[in-house]
């Protein structure tokens, strides 16, 4: 069955409640992930604390000094939560300590989908896209961390390295690409999880699942 995470990017409690109860169906596995913008607002967090018998993503790109995220990490550890993500880049020592000290998975953020490798380059890195995930993906293992966060493109340069599970953000239902730089077509992602946004919470939301179904 394939399995989804919902990515509910927003601050609006009742647009929250709304794609939650209307993206309900038994013909793949659906999970939330909620990111900074929803865990900042007023009640967002409150709002995750009272979610049941949900897969639950809370993505908020731990990267920070060793004691600052382990910290943040024991912060989070009364929600129930499935997974939390910290970047790859905080380093090995960063990453085998939230690991010890968390209740819930983490995934270790590789290079985010926004950026190509003319964006590596301005920022400093001398090494393409597929290079960097690469590396990034032998600490992932090193570390021992759950999951790893790719785009679709790089899925099988990970897979070759880290055998846990691969979720993938910049999945699209139909070939719309939003602000995603290496985004894909769900029906063509090989991943263990797709992370889909918009294409389903913008519009009428139990459409845009059938239309997922129907795609996959």
């Amino acid at each position: 069955m394939k399995k989804v995470f919902i990515a509910i990017d927003t601050t609006d409690l009742r647009k929250a409640k709304r794609i939650v109860a209307q993206s309900q169906t038994k013909k793949i596995e659906i999970g939330y992930k909620f990111g900074l913008e929803f865990m900042n607002s007023k009640r967002g967090r409150n709002f995750v604390s009272k979610l049941r018998n949900k897969k639950i993503f809370v993505d908020l790109k731990l990267n920070d000094t060793v004691n600052t995220m382990v910290s943040a990490v024991k912060a989070l550890n009364d929600l129930r939560i499935d997974y939390l993500t910290v970047h790859i880049s905080s380093g090995l020592t960063a990453l085998k300590a939230v690991k010890k000290v968390s209740r819930c998975k983490i995934i270790g953020v590789s290079t985010l989908t926004s950026l190509n490798n003319k964006d590596l380059k301005t920022i400093g890195y001398n090494r393409s896209v597929k290079s960097l995930v690469a590396h990034q993906a032998k600490l992932a293992k090193k570390a021992g961390l759950d999951a790893l966060v790719c785009s679709p493109h790089e899925v099988n340069i990970v897979r070759k390295i880290f055998k846990k599970e691969i979720i993938t953000p910049g999945v699209q239902i139909g070939k719309k690409n939003y602000d995603q730089k290496r985004s894909m077509e769900a029906k063509k992602v090989n991943s263990d999880w797709l992370v889909i946004g918009r294409s389903i919470t913008s519009g009428n939301i139990k459409n845009n699942i059938q239309k997922l179904i129907k795609s996959l």
